[in-house]
């Protein structure tokens, strides 16, 4: 099984861990490692994922927590900076856009589409998605299923065939936006960042453990599945996306880049379906695991 790298709080302390199976989790400070926070362990890179896997192979017994006993928190609680994201990255998701806009012949974007949400939107799996449309700022409160990386070594002017090398490893998202507040604001930074927008998580898989380019991606409303796609499918892939942002622009350890989502949203269904109170949003990345949060 993959290194699976989490945040937890436990007696009122919040601490970097490491999954033990599926019951337990390495409390990692207790166990000896001098990194502080998952931030820390991102910017040491692979000295530091070398140090946690010697201790996941023989964890400290004072150091190992029940699941049950321990909140996961997000990975990465506040990302470094903004969360990096890309609009329209799957044919399938630019075709059905399209059509609720009455345009039939779609064309493929050139060029990323990027935008950021705010840090401060990210939450953890299990925790609870605001119902903004209960509270009238939004009528069209929507679902993304997203892969999502860290990145983990700095740089800028990234070259396509080196791109990889700055992942440090990859986690999933939930791109919930107000879609009527993305059209009206005529950029989509608002509909993206409210409040709870980003569900993160539940851990961190390292890069070197698991090759993202081909993974299942696929979403799940009260059990009906909703998205269903591929990795492979998209228009432009990390290597292309990470090429393109860092155009000029460093990237730092720590920092998020979602890197799209695939067709099946609420908004183009027909009838449009939107998320409300008690709905339970699930999201599986084949070879990471599940997102799932409510909604109310």
């Amino acid at each position: 099984m993959a290194l699976r790298l989490v945040t937890f709080a436990h007696a009122n302390t919040i601490r970097p861990g490491a999954m033990l199976g599926d019951s337990e989790v390495l409390d990692l400070t207790a166990a000896g490692l001098p990194h502080a926070d998952m931030a820390a362990i991102i910017a040491a890179g692979a000295p530091a994922l070398a140090a946690i896997r010697a201790l996941v192979a023989n964890p400290p017994a004072a150091a190992r927590h029940p699941l049950a006993s321990v909140k996961l928190l997000a990975p990465l609680p506040r990302p470094a900076r903004n969360i990096f994201c890309v609009g329209r990255n799957y044919m399938d998701h630019v075709a059905e856009g399209d059509r609720t806009r009455g345009i039939t012949n779609s064309e493929l974007p050139k060029f990323p589409q990027f935008f950021t949400k705010a840090p401060e939107t990210v939450i953890a799996n299990g925790d609870t998605i605001p119902d903004h449309g209960a509270t009238g700022v939004t009528q069209w409160l929507d679902y993304e299923a997203e892969l999502t990386l860290i990145i983990g070594k700095p740089g800028a002017n990234i070259a396509k065939e080196d791109a990889l090398s700055h992942v440090f490893g990859w986690t999933i998202a939930n791109d919930v936006t107000g879609r009527d507040l993305q059209r009206r604001y005529g950029q989509w930074f608002k509909g993206k960042s409210l409040d709870g927008s980003c569900p993160l998580g539940p851990w961190i898989v390292p890069a070197d453990e698991l090759d993202a380019s081909d993974l299942a991606i696929q979403l799940w409303i009260n059990g009906e599945q909703r998205q269903s796609s591929r990795t492979s499918k998209m228009i432009f892939d990390v290597k292309e996306i990470l090429h393109h942002l860092s155009k000029g622009f460093t990237l730092l350890p720590g920092d998020v880049v979602m890197t799209g989502t695939p067709e099946g949203v609420g908004y183009a269904m027909v009838p449009p379906q939107v998320l409300k109170t008690g709905d339970v949003v699930k999201i599986r990345v084949e070879g990471i695991g599940e997102l799932t949060n409510p909604v109310g």
